[in-house]
């Protein structure tokens, strides 16, 4: 039995790690899981799976969890805010934390997770971009292992199964291209936040799917590549994959190339997070490939997506470029959401922002203060509607 707790179980990685524990409930205990704001659908899981410790971000979220569990007579603890996400993560009976927070509000409670020797299923990909050398480190140090559950990721870690990391020549991290896959600057100049958020592949949540619509999302996950994996940046390539069915290969130094292929659910990496090294009975949709029409790859356009070349450039220069790069990009993107700003605004802020800040080297506090100081800036000087 692995006792599970899961940070972001509402959202949409939270809700299929749950659809995981559902359907091998012998082997999973959900022991803690936290929220936001989004207190009905906690409610609903207090109900079907009894955890323990709860942790929601916003005071009225969390009355109301409170509210319900005194009065329902539930056995649960209610803990609130940062610390709330960080005690949850690290608890005792927890043997596995699911960090499926959006935004680099992860980091704290992953390395709270980590200082406790849980190990820990990655899908927060920001935790990794801001501070990679100092999580990877904590990992090690307390022989903790990183799972990753991003579906690319996950694919890269299987595909070095006994494999040196020493023989890699090149990682090739796939991507659907997202909704605007083709599209040219003056294509892009109008686009609605409608049409940004339909992404042609996965269902996911508005912050992720904006990400992919611009491909920052990929950005992001050759920065999480480069310290999962301990490549270099002129060894991660990006390939533009529309079809989503090979998740990303790796290229060995003797030319051979293993890829992993799987329909587009992210159930999948989840449950190879969860039991590792353990493969269970599936429970997604089997590939059937006399039922694939092709298989087709690109190269990425980087001058149209500028956010992938940004980040490339973040990650080579390194320090605090990419708390830079992603603090950026988070609230420029929570800036679209709210109409305050159009498409393409994103890269450029972005851009702007990286110009705008010094270098400097990694610690905890140096993260949290700059990443105050950029959202502090873009807010102030970039706000047009």
């Amino acid at each position: 039995m692995k006792n599970i707790c899961i940070l972001g179980a509402t959202g949409s990685i939270g809700t299929q790690t749950l659809d995981v524990i559902r359907s091998d409930c012998e082997n999973f205990k959900l022991i803690s899981v936290s929220a936001n704001n989004n207190y009905k659908k906690i409610i609903e899981i207090i109900k079907e799976f009894h955890p323990k410790y709860i942790a929601m971000m916003e005071d009225a979220a969390c009355k109301n969890v409170s509210d319900y569990c005194r009065e329902n007579n539930e056995n649960v603890e209610v803990l609130q805010g940062i610390d709330g996400l960080c005690t949850i993560a690290s608890i005792s009976e927890v043997d596995i934390v699911v960090t499926s927070i959006v935004g680099m509000i992860g980091l704290r409670p992953t390395l709270a997770a980590i200082r406790a020797k849980k190990n820990i299923a990655l899908a927060n990909k920001e935790t990794l971009v801001v501070a990679g050398d100092i999580v990877i480190k904590e990992a090690i140090d307390n022989k903790v292992q990183i799972l990753p559950v991003d579906s690319e990721h996950g694919a890269i870690f299987q595909c070095l199964n006994g494999e040196k990391y020493s023989d890699i020549k090149n990682i090739l991290l796939t991507a659907s291209g997202g909704p605007f896959r083709g599209k040219k600057l003056n294509d892009l100049a109008d686009v609605s936040i409608n049409e940004a958020l339909a992404h042609p592949k996965w269902n996911m949540g508005r912050k992720i799917s904006i990400d992919s619509a611009t491909l920052m999302n990929k950005g992001l996950e050759v920065i999480e590549a480069h310290h999962l994996f301990n490549a270099g940046f002129d060894d991660i390539k990006v390939i533009v994959h529309p079809q989503s069915i090979v998740h990303s290969m790796v290229e060995f130094r003797d030319g051979s190339i293993i890829a992993q292929m799987t329909q587009p659910d992210m159930r999948l990496p989840i449950q190879y997070a969860l039991n590792y090294p353990v493969r269970k009975e599936t429970i997604i949709k089997a590939l059937d490939f006399y039922q694939v029409s092709s298989l087709t790859f690109e190269k990425p356009d980087m001058e149209t997506f500028k956010c992938l070349k940004l980040s490339f450039q973040a990650g080579k220069t390194g320090g605090l470029m990419t708390t830079i790069l992603n603090s950026a990009n988070e609230e420029a993107v929570d800036m679209f959401l709210n109409k305050e700003i159009k498409f393409l605004d994103i890269g450029n802020i972005i851009e702007d922002s990286l110009g705008k800040f010094e270098n400097g080297p990694i610690s905890l506090e140096s993260i949290l203060e700059t990443d105050l100081m950029v959202r502090s800036y873009i807010k102030n000087n970039f706000r047009r509607y």
